[in-house]
């Protein structure tokens, strides 16, 4: 792989990286810290949302980000590979 090829598959594995982990961060810390108040006045399964997502909802979208990281890896990986 040359170095060009390979400076825009970094370049777009860190966009990805950026997106995701700032999905991750608004959930885990906005929505279980920042926002748990207001999140607090609405219910899910019996739990207050906010109480929710700080125990639980943050781990189901971090293992979700996961697999769509690994989906969009192999498209990348796909995207540049054929250009060898």
């Amino acid at each position: 792989m040359d170095k060009n090829i390979a400076k825009k598959y970094w370049k777009e594995n860190l966009k990805y990286l950026l997106i995701l982990l700032s999905v991750w961060f608004t959930v885990s810390f906005g929505f279980g810290i920042l926002l748990i108040d207001e999140l607090n006045q609405f219910k899910i399964g019996g739990f207050k949302l906010g109480f929710w997502f700080a125990q639980q909802g943050s781990i189901y979208v971090f293992v979700t980000l996961i697999f769509i990281y690994i989906y969009l890896m192999n498209r990348l990986d796909k995207k540049y590979h054929s250009k060898k």
